[in-house]
């Protein structure tokens, strides 16, 4: 009797298995969306009578510094304008006077971004783009500089007028043996500043890139 109670159990369990639905299948793993390709940044062609340079900037990092120098670029403004101070083992800059040192009407300065930026990891080293400015941290306007070699003085280091920085808002991508043949120019003094080449080191024009 013992047997047959466990087979009629069994059947029992049998049964009841047969009038259940078959399990689904396990859900497929779900592939992921692609990520996005990261945006290029944008690239600035400047055309000196040395032979062109090419910049890449860093918009995300230094969004004020970008636009503005941008801006300057799509209106035209560095045509006609110099290098006007080179200083060798040190930088180039230029952006803001003509050959007769005289100053061309630039917007209102922009903010500092050096405080940011550094932290960002963008250095005065060799190769970089960099906002020039008077002893007022936010004077910046349109003139720039190109650094010759590291300088880490530059760099952002506190929040006094002596320390605050100069903001790195790009690099040399190809050129530099142009930049590097500008600083080999000879210079003097002349009305009042110091590293003026002798001969003008135009700025031809600067173009936005498409881009890449």
């Amino acid at each position: 009797m013992f047997r047959s109670l466990i087979l009629c159990t069994t059947l029992g369990l049998g049964a009841l298995s047969a009038q259940q639905p078959p399990a689904p299948p396990p859900a497929a793993t779900p592939v992921p969306a692609p990520e996005p390709a990261p945006k290029a940044k944008p690239r600035v062609r400047i055309d000196t009578s040395y032979g062109p340079i090419v910049v890449e900037l860093e918009p995300a990092l230094a969004p004020v510094t970008v636009a503005n120098f941008l801006q300057y670029v799509k209106d035209g403004f560095y045509a006609g304008t110099i290098f006007h101070r080179v200083i060798p083992g040190f930088m180039i800059q230029g952006g803001g006077l003509t050959a007769d040192l005289t100053e061309k009407p630039a917007r209102p300065p922009i903010q500092n971004e050096a405080p940011q930026t550094f932290k960002a990891g963008l250095k005065n080293l060799r190769g970089t783009l960099a906002m020039a400015r008077t002893s007022d941290p936010q004077s910046a306007a349109s003139e720039f500089y190109i650094n010759l070699v590291d300088n880490p003085s530059l760099d952002h280091r506190d929040y006094s007028p002596e320390g605050y920085g100069y903001c790195v808002f790009g690099h040399v991508v190809s050129g530099m043996e142009v930049v590097d043949k500008i600083a080999k120019v000879r210079t003097e003094w002349r009305k009042g500043q110091s590293g003026v080449p002798q001969f003008p080191v135009f700025i031809k024009g600067a173009t936005l890139l498409p881009p890449q």
